[in-house]
This record gives C-alpha cells, sequence and structure tokens, in this order.
C-alpha cells in the first residue's frame, strides 16, 4: 500500500465528522459531499507530513470550504432562506438497527437546521464550529479573518438567536409519533378545535414546493382551519410514517406516488413547526427508494 492508500484511510476515518459538519452549514445534502470532496482533493495535494493533528485541519478546511461556498451563494443572490427549507434526512419510521440508529443520534434536528440557515455565514460557521464541534475559537477565527475575541462574538450572537428560534423537540420517538397521528385524525375529522388541542399556539408552518419563495404561516387558528379545510375538500389522504431528521413526520402518498414530505417538531406534545416540501423533484432526490416507485 503506497503513501495516497495511507492517507486515503486516514481521511475516510473522519468523512463522517466532516460531512456533519458540512451538512450543518451549508443545509444541503449533495453540497456537504462536494464541500467534503473538495477537502480530500486539498488534503491529497498538501499530504499529512506537516499537519500535526489531521482531524482538526481537516475539520477548519471544510469549515472554510463551506464559508466560501454560503458566500458565494450570497454573493449570486442565491441565498436558501427565502426560496427553499434544508434537505431533510429521511428514514423509515421504524428504523431501528444499530447503524441507522448511530446516524439518526448525530444528525442535527431539522427545526434547528432552519434556524441555523437564518444565520449570516460567519455566525454559522463559528456557531456549527464550537458549540457544536468543539473546536477552539483560536482555531476559528483565522477562518473567519477575524480574532479569536470577536469570533466568540460571532458565536455569542448566533447563540441567542439559536436560542430565541428553535425549540428542543420532545425526546421520545413513540411519543412524537403520536401527537402526529392525532393531528392526522383530527385534520381528517375537520375537527378544528380538535386540531387547535393539537397545536402549539406559536405554531409555524414552512411551505417549499420548488417553484414559490418559501411560504411561512404563523399561528394555530390559522393553520387548524387551514388543515381541516384541506382534508374536507380533497378528502382523505394516505400517509406513509417517516423519521425526518431523527423526529416523526409522514410522506403523503395518495395516488400512489409521493405528493409531499412533512415533518413536525413536537415540544410538550404539540406541534411547534410544521415543514412542508412538495417539490416533486426534491421529493425524488431525498425519500427512500420504496417510496418513489
Amino acid at each position: 500500500m503506497d503513501d495516497q492508500d495511507l492517507l486515503a484511510r486516514r481521511f475516510e476515518r473522519h468523512r463522517p465528522r466532516l460531512t456533519s459538519v458540512a451538512y450543518r452549514m451549508l443545509g444541503s445534502l449533495s453540497e456537504s459531499e462536494d464541500a467534503v470532496q473538495e477537502a480530500w482533493l486539498r488534503l491529497s495535494r498538501t499530504g499529512d507530513a506537516s499537519i500535526d493533528d489531521l482531524a482538526a485541519w481537516l475539520t477548519t478546511v471544510v469549515g472554510r470550504i463551506c464559508l466560501d461556498m454560503l458566500r458565494s451563494r450570497t454573493s449570486r443572490r442565491e441565498d436558501p432562506l427565502p426560496d427553499r427549507l434544508p434537505d431533510p434526512v429521511v428514514a423509515p419510521a421504524d428504523a431501528v438497527g444499530p447503524e441507522q440508529q448511530a446516524e439518526l443520534a448525530d444528525t442535527v434536528g431539522y427545526a434547528l437546521l432552519v434556524v441555523l440557515q437564518r444565520l449570516a455565514p460567519a455566525e454559522r460557521l463559528a456557531f456549527v464550529l464550537h458549540d457544536m464541534f468543539a473546536v477552539p475559537f483560536e482555531e476559528i477565527a483565522p477562518v473567519v479573518e477575524r480574532s479569536a475575541p470577536a469570533a466568540r462574538q460571532l458565536a455569542s450572537r448566533a447563540r441567542r438567536r439559536v436560542k430565541e428560534s428553535s425549540a428542543e423537540p420532545d425526546p421520545d420517538p413513540a411519543a412524537q409519533r403520536r401527537a402526529v397521528e392525532a393531528f392526522l385524525a383530527a385534520a381528517r375529522g375537520g375537527d378544528t378545535e380538535a386540531l387547535m388541542s393539537m397545536l402549539d399556539p406559536d405554531l409555524e408552518l414552512r411551505h417549499d414546493d420548488g417553484v414559490h419563495p418559501l411560504r411561512v404561516v404563523h399561528g394555530a387558528a390559522r393553520i387548524a382551519r387551514q388543515a381541516a379545510g384541506f382534508h374536507r375538500a380533497f378528502g382523505p389522504v394516505e400517509v406513509v410514517p417517516v423519521l425526518v431528521n431523527g423526529c416523526a413526520g409522514f410522506v403523503d402518498v395518495t395516488g400512489g406516488r409521493p405528493r409531499s414530505l412533512a415533518c413536525h417538531t413536537i415540544v410538550g406534545g404539540r406541534v411547534r413547526h410544521f415543514d412542508l416540501i412538495t417539490d416533486p423533484e426534491r421529493l425524488t432526490a431525498l425519500l427512500p427508494a420504496d417510496l418513489t416507485a
């Protein structure tokens, strides 16, 4: 085995962590893969002879690549916030194998991922690297081209925004699923009062159809009326339960084809965030093959 093969093996040991960093930074599964691949190309050109801590080096390199990608989006007026939700990680609702459970345990909650997209690129980098991956501010500072105290301030501002905007979902998957099923039952029955009991008063619904700017609706009463009205107008829907970034969700497969993917963030037994993707191209790319066949 030559030196390049050994280097590739060392890199592969770090790939899961690097992919996690990139996904939290970019909110895109395909772009995350691109960022990690670019990190490998840079490492293969550099070699590891002069690198004291390969894990730290790769983490900051991926962070720098992602920061450049985010800034490029902004300069081209392609920031994803107004137009699309981040890519979800979708798994079968009964994903109970050790490998699947380990993967889900490392997945960032979808509601938090949405909040991360609202941060400025440098804030996002400082928060993700320090708060999620314990990278010291002294190593973050050169990436954001600021001093260590300034990098600390970036992370602090991001932390406040995350705390204000995100909610920690209930940890019990079974309880999450019961809440989602109760929501669906009330919607199918057109029972606005029952729906209101299942919805957090500050509920936020975010709808990405792939054509129009991201639609955001606030307020439990308004969303309950819309949900009940939809089911009265269009009749029953057929849904398949799934996990979306580890949280309860479902895929609408009425008519035999996926029409939408819904993710619910359940807090205190009520729906706090409701994220809906109806973009056909994204559904095909993101859903398990057995749901898109």
